[in-house]
């Protein structure tokens, strides 16, 4: 494997097991703040990144690459709203999709085309990972500071996200 994909290959492990975290503390400052549909969202979240994580992390292995387990960085905590933890999902989604789109580029210009090719799945997945993002954020905003617009998005959230990601 070529030197530059495989140390961009490790970068995308580092995030994705960055986003995991985040996405962990985000269900856990739900959960300590009464939003339990929201907190099981983001539960959900933080396993599907790891899952990207090991996918990367096999992925390596098998093409013979070395695969440097990385330091993962202190997700941020506290939020100050329901509105904030979800511009900051989107925010992620966005920074991970901007890395893949990274990849991708190195990968053509490398002529590495079958890592091109796994890359693919990531490119479907952020597409629907950014959708969902967006949806949910504007909802939120829709509802602003009703309560009990809030309480109906964190009993609904998981149902609105799935419909999202499962268009018909």
């Amino acid at each position: 494997m070529n030197a530059t994909i495989e140390k961009l290959l490790n970068d995308q492990v580092k995030f994705e097991a960055n986003a995991s975290m985040q996405y962990l503390s985000m269900a856990s400052w739900a959960d300590a703040n009464g939003y339990n549909g929201v907190a099981e969202f983001f539960y959900l979240q933080s396993e599907e990144e790891r899952v990207h994580m090991i996918k990367l992390v096999k992925f390596i292995n098998e093409r013979s690459g070395k695969v440097i387990v990385p330091e993962i960085d202190k997700p941020q905590e506290n939020y100050t709203s329901l509105n904030e933890l979800f511009e900051t999902f989107l925010k992620s989604e966005m920074f991970v999709t901007e890395q893949i789109n990274h990849v991708i580029y190195e990968c053509l210009q490398h002529k590495e085309y079958n890592v091109h090719n796994f890359m693919q799945w990531y490119v479907t997945e952020q597409l629907e990972e950014e959708a969902v993002a967006r949806t949910l954020l504007d909802k939120l905003t829709i509802i602003g500071n009703d309560k009990s617009g809030h309480y109906l998005f964190d009993r609904d959230i998981n149902t609105i996200a799935s419909v999202n990601q499962n268009p018909e």
